[in-house]
């Protein structure tokens, strides 16, 4: 059987200290495991399993490790007209994301959910606040900083508890994600170019 899914725990550790003064990252790794049992080590990796994240993750075998942090997010697909009520707008885009030792984020994009049969069809790439000031001036205009998106977005986050959800706010809002699309959720196949979906230029929903 495959050993549970580990979390890197690079998001938690962009945003400093918390309030013991100790950084957050290190908290999560010594706080005990949800099972009782000490957390597996990947061999060379001293990182413990970050609870922080999914604090109930369990194994998902043939999710390639795109299980770490579950998002659901409306405002991600590009509405077929322009108005507001343009049913596009009001879809839930599941992200499955996994976390880099960088600090980086991966999160696979689809549309119904992951189940056995769903396919992704994009995937956002999320970075930090420090990495996104190193962009040139003209990538900038493609990405969106997710202290104003995920608001706007209606963002949740299904497999935490609302207080658990609170503890990594901080750190998801100092960051910046890039919307990339390889195909359209009405096509049965990639059909076209890929395009990247620039989400702060979306029509606000209520």
């Amino acid at each position: 059987m495959k050993t549970k899914l580990l979390l890197t725990g690079a998001l938690l550790s962009l945003v400093g200290c918390a309030s013991t003064g100790a950084p957050v990252a290190e908290q999560v790794a010594d706080a005990p495991h949800a099972h009782g049992h000490p957390a597996p080590v990947v061999p060379g990796q001293a990182k413990l399993y970050n609870e922080a994240l999914n604090p109930r993750q369990i194994e998902h075998p043939d999710h390639l490790g795109f299980n770490d942090l579950h998002i659901q997010a409306i405002r991600h697909l590009v509405p077929d007209t322009h108005s507001v009520h343009d049913p596009k707008l009001q879809v839930i885009v599941h992200h499955h994301c996994k976390a880099y030792d960088d600090g980086t984020f991966v999160c696979m994009m689809f549309p119904t959910g992951m189940k056995d049969q769903d396919k992704p069809i994009g995937f956002e790439y999320i970075i930090t606040t420090a990495q996104f000031n190193t962009l040139p001036e003209a990538e900038k205009k493609y990405w969106h900083y997710h202290k104003i998106e995920v608001a706007r977005a209606h963002a949740t986050f299904p497999d935490l508890t609302q207080e658990e959800a609170a503890k990594i706010l901080p750190a998801v809002h100092e960051t910046y994600g890039k919307v990339m699309y390889f195909q359209k959720p009405e096509d049965k196949y990639p059909l076209g170019e890929p395009y990247v979906v620039i989400v702060q230029q979306m029509p606000e929903q209520h």
